[in-house]
């Protein structure tokens, strides 16, 4: 049966550019190629179709197909975009100074919420590429979709991997998804009320989880 929107899979890829350069996958061995330190701990990947947790276009791709392996080739403008010179920006050295950090071509850093590459530095000012590394560029996403996902604690703990990084305790009460959240998390949590919605047809109620209290117990005496 073809996968639609909001079906979740389960997936591997690996992705690289037209030249054969590999630059990401879900594959050890791969990732061991290119020299990946996150290589052992690789594993295949649970999203939610159309929901932009994978590449668009690659989501995009895989609606109304089914298991089975795949290979899409994709233009820059529906991969990591044209390069802009736009991204191309002189930033004073005394910024980099003034965080302990020497800039030197090739040196890469987040800079308001952005990646960039120094290209070069000359008179107190530092050229700072922001486009994408791979900007520009098309590429090749060789896919392997293993199993459609219908268990839906399955796809619950998916969702909150990827919106949180991390699990909540829950439960499921007719059409109701309780989610028990620490104090510091409830505000984000409340963001993805709609999605959780969209996706699983579920109104959320966010209860607030109170700290365990630490204390001795005690046996009582017979």
């Amino acid at each position: 049966m073809p996968f639609k929107k909001n079906d979740f899979i389960e997936l591997e890829f690996v992705a690289k550019t037209k030249e054969g350069k590999v630059f990401d996958s879900s594959i050890g061995k791969e990732l061991e190629k290119i020299g990946d330190p996150n290589s052992k701990e690789a594993k295949p990947i649970i999203l939610c179709l159309g929901q932009g947790m994978f590449l668009p276009a690659v989501e995009e791709f895989l609606i109304g197909k089914g298991i089975g392996s795949y290979e899409v080739e994709l233009p820059p403008e529906k991969a990591f975009g044209m390069r802009s010179s736009s991204l191309i920006q002189k930033i004073p050295e005394k910024l980099f100074r003034q965080n302990n950090l020497k800039p030197v071509p090739g040196f890469l850093f987040r800079f308001d919420q952005r990646i960039g590459k120094v290209v070069a530095v000359s008179g107190g000012r530092v050229v700072v590429d922001f486009n994408h590394p791979l900007a520009g560029k098309t590429v090749i996403y060789q896919l392997r979709v293993l199993r459609g996902i219908d268990d839906l604690n399955e796809k619950i703990n998916a969702l909150m991997d990827f919106l949180f990084k991390r699990r909540f305790g829950f439960r499921v009460e007719g059409k109701k998804l309780v989610l028990e959240v620490e104090e510091g998390y409830l505000n984000l949590v409340k963001l993805f009320e709609s999605k959780f919605k969209e996706i699983f047809g579920l109104d959320l109620e966010i209860q607030k989880k109170e700290p365990k209290v630490k204390g001795k117990s005690s046996k009582s005496e017979q």
